[in-house]
């Protein structure tokens, strides 16, 4: 679990606030979000300072006006609360949305990617690749939750070995997995592992770790047809 943290609003990746490019949509050909918790700092960044009115009034009309391209449909949902139109959302993953983004945008600015400390580099490699410019900016930072590992105690000693676990970024993984592997032992082997996308996934195996799905897409539903499948007999 990620406790999120706006980053100081004094300092970011060029020694700006983040609302000083937010306040300058003229600068930029559109947004990228690729996480719920990129929306949620730039919401809280707007928030500072009474800028709210300031984005109501005219910022959120300019970057209407340009595409805003985002994963996921809980992502589109929250970018859809603070009043811009997204497209993208049905890509399911920051890989697929690159390959979108690419095959629509012609625009000679660059593209504004708020995101955290930990993002992927799979979706500004391949933007890079194909020559579209894009300007990120750190908004947010992962931390583990501090009960993590009391919590995970807590589960073990109650319901033993669990059938399966599923992880939902890489970030999770790293902060819980001594954890579950002390708390596992050679147990370990009988677990099926889940992934909520492909980019977790490959954090999975990197650590030797068989992964016995990957959803489809990042929806609740996806998920719960691929923990099913990996948990039917001999399913692999």
């Amino acid at each position: 679990m990620k406790v999120l943290l706006l980053k100081d609003p004094k300092e970011d990746d060029r020694g700006q606030d983040p609302y000083i490019r937010l306040s300058h949509p003229e600068g930029y050909g559109g947004l990228i979000f690729t996480s719920p918790r990129a929306v949620e700092a730039v919401e809280l960044c707007l928030e500072k300072d009474n800028k709210t009115e300031v984005w109501e009034k005219s910022l959120r009309e300019k970057w209407n006006a340009k595409s805003v391209y985002v994963v996921g449909n809980a992502t589109a949902s929250l970018v859809n609360k603070i009043g811009l139109d997204t497209e993208g959302e049905n890509c399911g993953n920051a890989e697929k949305l690159a390959e979108y983004i690419c095959s629509r945008e012609s625009s000679a600015l660059p593209l504004l990617f708020p995101c955290g400390t930990l993002k992927g580099e799979i979706l500004p490699k391949m933007l890079k690749d194909k020559g579209i410019p894009m300007e990120s900016i750190t908004v947010y930072q992962k931390i583990p939750h501090p009960g993590i590992q009391a919590n995970l105690n807590s589960y073990y000693s109650q319901q033993g070995v669990p059938a399966s676990i599923t992880f939902f970024s890489p970030s999770g993984l790293t902060h819980s997995l001594k954890h579950i592997q002390e708390l596992s032992g050679d147990s370990i082997d009988q677990i099926k592992f889940a992934a909520i996308g492909p980019t977790t996934a490959r954090a999975l195996a990197a650590q030797g770790l068989p992964v016995s799905c990957t959803a489809e897409s990042p929806t609740p539903r996806a998920l719960a047809a691929g923990i099913r499948t990996a948990l039917q007999p001999h399913s692999c």
